[in-house]
């Protein structure tokens, strides 16, 4: 339990950047099955060549938005389909990865017998490393990143981002780069992806070439559950839902992979390999009731009720706003007419 806890609230980070895509930019980005690597094998490969772990996590922040920067580029200077310009960045980081590794992996805890140093050494040697220590410093980490996320969204900055994933054509209009946003909020993105990766190789002590793979529904389903418990009505709920939402992913996967069928003689357990199918499922599990809570007019936020709300009474209703009948006023040519302007009697007082 402690264990999927910790890990939500690693991949909360990347959840936080899926977040900025998906929902507020409306652009879908594949980059992140390469850019968790990307972030993820810098760190690990510096840690190992005796960096600073904290200088190391940083790069893999800076080397996570480089990857966003070519996918905005690529988007908006190259004219290329958001997803498709995403799915080429993704293919290329997989051999950027390789080289930047040096080979298909890397690890964090040793180098020809020495033990090196990184932000989770400490923690493990006192074997707190799966412990509410750990998942208080995490927690701390993931709520700084919140708090900066709201305040960007906040900015005047911000609020163009919001303005180009609603209504790009308006925004430009409005004489908002949109280029400038899409590439910026890109960055952002896939730099909190590049992070997470970063505490993730620290925390499970090595760095794959192949351990971004599938990422992208992790981060989907992270955001659509989390949204579906808390929300969207306020800015602060839905980026706290993507948290939410990530921890608790890791909850249903850790009792998913806990499942065990009996048909007769046939006995069938779930493993970790079936990982990635669970993944897929759930999304499709979200999506699905998100679409039939909306087709159906129920909202799910704790801040409204629980139920439909088509019978509910709006604060302007159809017959508020029915059109008022054009005054009546006399014609010239028959000042006895019956007809009358509403306002003859007030100019007569």
């Amino acid at each position: 339990m402690i264990t999927a806890i910790e890990q939500g609230l690693i991949f909360a980070l990347l959840a936080l950047g899926v977040f900025l895509t998906y929902r507020i930019l409306d652009l879908p980005d594949l980059t992140v099955d390469g850019s968790f690597t990307t972030g993820g094998g810098t760190a690990a490969i510096l840690i190992y060549n005796g960096w600073d772990p904290l200088l190391a996590t940083a790069c893999g922040f800076v080397t996570g938005s480089l990857a966003g920067l070519v996918t905005g580029l690529l988007h908006t200077k190259l004219k290329i389909d958001g997803l498709l310009a995403s799915i080429l960045t993704m293919i290329a980081l997989y051999s950027v990865n390789l080289r930047i590794m040096g080979g298909p992996s890397v690890g964090v805890n040793l180098r020809e017998g020495q033990k090196l140093h990184h932000l989770f050494t400490d923690l493990k040697d006192a074997n707190l490393l799966y412990s509410g220590e750990m998942v208080a410093i995490l927690a701390a980490v993931v709520l700084v990143a919140l708090v900066g996320i709201n305040w960007f969204l906040s900015t005047d900055f911000g609020l163009a981002v919001q303005a180009t994933g609603d209504n790009p054509g308006m925004a430009m209009s409005d004489g908002i780069s949109t280029d400038y946003t899409k590439i910026v909020t890109l960055m952002l993105s896939n730099g909190l992806v590049g992070l997470s990766g970063a505490l993730y190789v620290q925390f499970n002590g090595s760095a794959d070439s192949t351990m971004g793979v599938g990422l992208i529904l992790v981060g989907l389903a992270s955001v659509i559950i989390g949204n579906a418990v808390l929300g969207t009505r306020f800015m602060v709920l839905a980026t706290l839902g993507a948290v939410v939402g990530s921890i608790l992913y890791r909850l249903i996967i850790l009792w998913a992979l806990s499942w065990e069928f009996n048909f007769g003689d046939v006995h069938i357990a779930t493993d970790p390999g079936d990982m990635k199918l669970i993944s897929a499922v759930l999304v499709i599990i979200a999506l699905l009731i998100s679409h039939l809570a909306s087709k159906h007019g129920i909202t799910f936020n704790p801040l409204s009720r629980w139920w439909s709300k088509t019978g509910a009474p709006e604060p302007l209703t159809s017959s508020a706003l029915a059109p008022v009948p054009p005054a009546v006023v006399p014609d010239a040519d028959t000042p006895d007419s019956d007809a009358r302007a509403p306002w003859a009697d007030e100019e007569e007082l």
